[in-house]
């Protein structure tokens, strides 16, 4: 009779080789990401193409590190609300510059930055308390705008793209001179703003749904628990 093979034990891993959260590479990348933010901003006020690659470049490894964090195993919550913190304030940076340089629009960047953070905050503060594991995990109950949004990252990434190069081409158009007096006259970066611009306002709406959603959301957690007391 053969004998049985014993078991393979599964290996424990030493408590001395735990795992740095702060050195996984998506993280890292993240760190990257903010680096070039800063360095983006050093340079807004004087150079604008040397700011804008700076900052373009940073935005384009937002679509690299949840890529990272997947094929390395290495996501983290820790990484989600470092890659979310990271997109807030990258925003709310240049929409502060914009509203100084276009003084008689300071409301409305003033209210979009509002509104950016307090519907992404709301969202994830919401999707926390109701047991979801990321806010991108959107129910089947939820608004069917938002659902598609976040469940598709071609879908994420191609407003996310549009909504920043809006602004972009805002900050650039700051620094030119010369008025446009007719449709002959327009540069590249005037067609890339008008054609981001329709995008970009749906970014916006997209916020306000989420905002409200959320806020529905946490109503209705309120209830539950009054009526559990």
């Amino acid at each position: 009779m053969v004998a049985n093979k014993p078991k393979q034990q599964q290996k424990k891993i030493p408590h001395e080789t735990i795992e740095n959260v702060f050195l996984f590479i998506p993280n890292i990348i993240g760190y990257c990401r903010v680096i070039l933010t800063i360095a983006s901003l050093y340079y807004m006020p004087s150079k604008p193409w040397t700011s804008m690659i700076l900052y373009i470049f940073s935005c384009l490894l937002d679509a690299i590190d949840g890529n990272a964090a997947r094929y390395f195993n290495q996501c983290s919550k820790f990484g989600a609300v470092l890659d979310m913190v990271t997109d807030r304030s990258t925003t709310t940076c240049l929409l502060c510059f914009l509203s100084s340089a276009y003084k008689s629009w300071a409301i409305v960047f003033q209210l979009l930055i509002s509104l950016d953070l307090s519907s992404h905050y709301m969202h994830m503060y919401s999707s926390l308390t109701a047991g979801s594991t990321s806010h991108k995990k959107i129910s089947k109950s939820s608004n069917p705008i938002l659902r598609a949004y976040y469940s598709n990252n071609n879908v994420l990434f191609s407003f996310c793209a549009f909504n920043e190069l809006f602004f972009v081409a805002l900050y650039l158009l700051s620094f030119e001179k010369s008025s446009v007096e007719s449709l002959g006259d327009l540069s590249l970066i005037h067609i890339l703003a008008l054609i981001s611009f329709p995008i970009c306002a749906g970014k916006q709406i997209i916020n306000i749904i989420q905002l409200v959603g959320a806020s529905q959301n946490l109503a209705r957690v309120d209830i539950e628990d009054r009526r559990n007391q």
